[in-house]
């Protein structure tokens, strides 16, 4: 009963919202309707009136079906009418096809642009429609609504066919005030109907007072009532479902005018058509998800808003979008479904059917302020705040230049212009983001390779001679003397130069072009240049190791490195500065004894012959595990000869290297101090070799010897301390950067 009793409340809301958004979409269709086809002449405003009704009834019925968004009304808007008026404007300007097929032409624009959406929607598109930058799109609207408002403006003060608003507003003798006084009072009520009238939309509200201002004015004026010729209302209007099939049917008898040459007439009409009623019904998609605490699909919804211009365009109406007064007022009135938006078809069906030829009576005028109105409101008033600072002087001015060039020169142009101003923002935002991320030294950052202490004096006395930069973001012609003039200065001064790519997302020719200077510079001076963590794949599907080495960027060239992470190039870096340094021979590579420890350096003769009977000997194998974490153990390992590497275990098998030792360091320290367990993994890198030493028998002999109790904590103490400084050093090297 429950179920049934939710099923009812459900339909009965989705019955009055499909009404309201009903009585809000349909007169508005009708305007744009008389947009479109204003240029060819007052004698087809009944025509323009009928495809209005038509999309609105088409894109009603078959957008919510296959679209899907609960609640999404899709009628005729806005954009349409401004993008289709311009369209075929020019086409009556250039004279080249007949005024009869211009609405052959129209149909074939909005057709193109439902399959360009629907096709969108199937491959993914939908994704990258929400990228578009805001200002341009604010531009764009912004210009719709001054063409709208410039558009109307005429109608307004019922100026002749052929006068242009200009000439009309220097000449008040040619005004009509029947026109401007139904204007203004659909205005003020279009105005004030929101705030008194809450349950009746106010564009409905604000018909009916224009109507009955023109009637009013019909009685002092009895030529009013004259339905034919007369340029202040519509005009007849035909009706029966057969007339209108054919009317419908009419337009592709013109099809065989159209030729391949007709493709480059439509191709931008119809991009810009596509591109912004996606825009204007993902942005709608958006609104409603906020309000409805949803989340809509907008690949599915282009589809279906691709299918249901498809389906206008085949019966004669006009294109159009998810629409947000319309969708507001269903959401407002109690709308809960996708239904709502079917019945906002059926009604909008019913009412061409039942009262459209009353539908005749409607005064241009009063259309046109209540499209003055809606133009107004689609000005991006809020833009002017971004005058306010100077890091959005700039977003101001694309969204300025893309209204001038749709009020200027047309809405195709201004297309242009807005594509050309997001690439102009796009390469802003990658300036202005710098590509390095972090910038260090060679005595600020070091490898995981821990250094006795003589091989750190010498990386902290040569680390001016290496500068490590941390890459981010897009390596391109953008962005490459950014990162050429940070390095420049220190080239010079510089031996090596290690670039970490790891975050870079793209790299062009320019940018590899800048690589090559950076490698002949250093190459020169005998320097190197050492690229690590070069990604394989970007997300663009780029292998840069491949573009790179397809230029030339080989290791067979000399003083040029590759490294898998940042960590293996420091590490060469160091070890080739160690082994080159005056003050550091490379050495041998024996097996080293207790006394060559650095821990054990000074240790007194009888010290070291008393440890040497508690410590034992050990042989690993290459990969062979030392210890693993959570161990128990209580020993400390002496490196006599080979390399260990200290990991941690992660999910899934895999190890996060941690730090890496060599001969004459030791691990294991800490475990050896409290007796815990192992935080990580020890592995044998090579045939290593060791020294053990457990806390159990260095106590035994304390015991007997505490002076060397005294003497070797000391020593222990000391070297953990530098290794803390070393990275109190790096640390603060980060948080500078």
């Amino acid at each position: 009963m429950a179920k049934i009793t939710s099923l009812s409340n459900h339909l009965t809301g989705d019955i009055l919202g499909g009404l309201t958004a009903m009585l809000v979409a349909l007169p508005s269709a009708i305007a744009f309707g008389i947009i479109i086809y204003s240029p060819l002449g007052s004698q087809y405003a009944g025509k323009a009136a009928v495809a209005g009704m038509i999309g609105a009834v088409a894109l009603g019925l078959i957008a919510p079906l296959f679209g899907g968004t609960p609640r999404l009304i899709t009628a005729p808007c806005a954009p349409a009418a401004a993008v289709l008026s311009v369209f075929v404007g020019q086409l009556v300007h250039d004279g080249a096809i007949p005024i009869e097929a211009i609405p052959f032409y129209v149909a074939m624009v909005a057709l193109s642009a439902g399959i360009i959406q629907f096709m969108a929607g199937r491959f993914g598109g939908g994704k990258f429609i929400k990228y578009i930058p805001y200002p341009v799109v604010a531009g764009y609207l912004s210009g719709v609504g001054a063409l709208i408002l410039l558009g109307q403006l005429p109608k307004l003060l019922g100026l002749p066919k052929g006068l242009s608003l200009l000439q009309g507003v220097l000449q008040p003798v040619v005004w009509s005030w029947v026109s401007i006084l139904v204007g203004l009072v659909t205005i003020v009520a279009m105005l004030l109907a929101a705030r008194f009238l809450k349950l009746i939309p106010a564009a409905i509200v604000a018909l009916l007072f224009g109507i009955g201002t023109y009637f009013a004015l019909a009685v002092l004026n009895p030529a009013l009532f004259t339905i034919t010729n007369n340029h202040l209302i519509i005009g007849p209007i035909s009706s029966s479902g057969i007339d209108a099939f054919q009317t419908a049917m009419s337009q592709w008898a013109h099809f065989e005018l159209f030729n391949a040459k007709d493709f480059t007439i439509i191709l931008v009409p119809v991009l810009t058509l596509a591109v912004l009623l996606s825009i204007d019904t993902l942005k709608t998609c958006v609104i409603l998800d906020v309000m409805t605490q949803s989340r809509h699909a907008s690949n599915k919804e282009l589809m279906g808003q691709g299918l249901g211009n498809i389906a206008s365009a085949l019966v004669g109406g006009i294109p159009g979008s998810g629409t947000m007064g319309p969708t507001l007022v269903n959401l407002a009135s109690g709308g809960q479904t996708n239904l709502s938006s079917v019945f906002a078809g059926v009604f909008a069906g019913l009412v061409f059917l039942l009262l459209g030829k009353l539908m005749a009576w409607i005064p241009l005028a009063s259309l046109a302020g209540v499209l003055i109105v809606i133009a107004i409101r689609m000005l991006d008033k809020n833009s002017l705040q971004l005058l306010k600072h100077k890091s959005t002087i700039f977003d101001f001015l694309v969204i300025l230049a893309v209204v001038i060039s749709a009020v200027s020169m047309s809405l195709i142009v201004a297309a242009g212009v807005g594509i050309g101003m997001a690439i102009l923002l796009f390469l802003r935002d990658q300036i202005r983001s710098s590509v390095i991320r972090r910038k260090f030294f060679g005595n600020q950052k070091f490898s995981k390779k821990r250094r006795i202490t003589e091989e750190l004096s010498i990386l902290k006395m040569h680390g001016k001679g290496t500068i490590i930069c941390e890459l981010q973001g897009q390596l391109f012609f953008g962005t490459t003397d950014q990162l050429f003039t940070e390095l420049e200065s220190h080239i010079a001064q510089c031996s090596f130069v290690v670039l970490d790519m790891r975050r870079v997302q793209s790299l062009d020719f320019t940018a590899a072009n800048m690589l090559r200077q950076i490698h002949n510079r250093l190459k020169e001076k005998q320097g190197y240049l050492v690229l690590a963590s070069i990604p394989m794949n970007l997300p663009s599907g780029q292998n840069v190791r491949k573009y790179l080495a397809s230029l030339g960027f080989t290791e067979t060239g000399m003083n040029l490195k590759f490294y898998p992470d940042l960590d293996s190039a420091l590490e060469w870096v160091e070890d080739e500065i160690i082994n080159t340094s005056t003050d550091c021979s490379k050495g041998t590579r024996h097996a080293l004894t207790l006394r060559d420890f650095e821990l054990f350096s000074g240790f007194p003769d009888e010290a070291i012959d008393k440890l040497s009977v508690t410590i034992t000997e050990r042989s690993f194998h290459p990969g062979e595990k030392i210890f693993f974490m959570g161990d128990k153990s209580d020993q400390i390992y002496f490196v006599r000869k080979g390399t260990v590497k200290i990991g941690l275990p992660l999910t899934g098998g895999m190890i996060h290297h941690l730090l890496t030792l060599s001969r004459g360091d030791f691990f294991g320290e800490m475990s050896f101090l409290d007796k815990g367990t192992r935080s990580a993994d020890a592995i044998a890198v090579n045939d290593v070799m060791l020294f053990i030493l457990s806390r159990e028998q260095f106590e035994k002999i304390t015991k007997v010897y505490p002076e060397i109790a005294g003497i070797f904590f000391e020593r222990l103490a000391f070297a953990i301390s530098q290794r803390l400084r070393l990275t109190n050093i790096e640390l603060t090297a980060m948080e500078e950067s």
